[in-house]
């Protein structure tokens, strides 16, 4: 499992959009969400770089933990 800080999340809208943008690029992804720890778990044949972008498109500043 990739582990990534994001910062900006704060509520279940976050969590559903950050699933909902990562799913949309591998259905198979598992995705785990911290909102306390600002962190974002993936398991997904994504790479890092392409997770980061796909967070940063919907407004969220992420990077590898």
């Amino acid at each position: 499992m990739q582990v990534f800080n994001v910062q900006g999340m704060s509520c279940g809208h976050c969590v559903k959009a950050i699933t909902q943008a990562l799913q949309s690029k591998d259905p198979a992804a598992s995705v785990r969400i911290d909102l306390a720890a600002k962190e974002v778990g993936v398991e997904s044949a994504l790479t890092a770089d392409q997770v980061i972008v796909l967070i940063s498109a919907e407004g969220y500043e992420a990077k590898v933990a």
